[in-house]
């Protein structure tokens, strides 16, 4: 069984920001280069990074996004400040820590505790024929900037995996998972978690084909789990005990209704 990932303590030092850096990268099995990639920057500016020299706060944002760290814990103690420093007017950041900002939807933490857990996470492969890719995601609330954070994990392309924030509107059964980086997009529409502790809906994202980036749009599930299997994530095909209910989830996703693709 696939043990979950522990919480680590924020770092008050560029030292130990750097070794947070370090062993998410170990854990993802990224090099440098490939980190510099999946950052969309140089990979001198990745070097100057894990060396302890200055970079942007750019840099880092883009790092902690790649990596699942906490990007406002790490940029303080980056800049040697103990205490984080609270950006944005009130009504972006949210009431108190509880409340998330109005254009979230301005829901409370005890509206959506419900949602904090861990989900198997299922779509169709974009580009080998007939697979579905499978992968774990977490969901927890950011008392920073108030608001519930997912973060993926466990995917086959793992430099591509997502962070980003949860949109709940109070007049619709969906839900939006959005992530952001310099301006690109991706989202996903799911309905509310439900009494089986599924959510299902449409990701549209951008796939990597050949030498180009194209818009592709498909079936997604998030089932909670408890455990993961190993065998059970991953580019899963036909052959896998696992492959048939897994296409039976994102089959029921449209023949009931809760995605359309036209």
């Amino acid at each position: 069984m696939k043990k979950p990932t522990t919480p680590v303590a924020p770092a008050v030092s560029r030292d130990e920001a750097l070794d947070h850096i370090k062993t998410a990268m170990v854990e993802k099995k990224l090099t440098q280069a490939e980190l510099a990639d999946a950052s969309d920057c140089h990979e001198k500016t990745i070097q100057n990074l894990l060396g302890g020299r200055s970079v942007r706060d750019q840099t880092l944002f883009d790092v902690c996004m790649v990596l699942g760290l906490d990007f406002h814990g790490l940029r303080d103690a980056w800049h040697g400040e103990t205490v984080a420093v609270a950006n944005g007017p009130m009504e972006l950041k949210g009431d108190g820590g509880m409340v998330a900002p109005v254009y979230m939807g301005a829901y409370t933490r005890a509206a959506v505790d419900h949602y904090i857990g861990s989900y198997l996470t299922l779509r169709r492969a974009f580009t080998t024929p007939d697979a579905i890719v499978a992968y774990r995601t977490d969901i927890t609330w950011d008392p920073d900037w108030p608001s519930l954070l997912f973060q993926e994990r466990d995917r086959p392309d793992a430099p591509y995996s997502h962070r980003g924030r949860l949109y709940i509107p109070a007049s619709s059964m969906f839900i939006h998972l959005v992530s952001l980086t310099k301006g690109a997009m991706r989202m996903i529409i799911v309905s509310q978690l439900d009494r089986a502790g599924e959510m299902r809906g449409l990701i549209t994202t951008l796939n990597k084909n050949r030498a180009n980036f194209t818009p592709v749009a498909t079936a997604v599930v998030y089932a909670r789990r408890d455990t993961f299997d190993a065998d059970s994530l991953g580019e899963i095909l036909p052959a896998s005990a696992f492959y048939k209910p897994y296409k039976q989830l994102l089959d029921d996703t449209l023949d009931q209704g809760y995605a359309r693709l036209i």
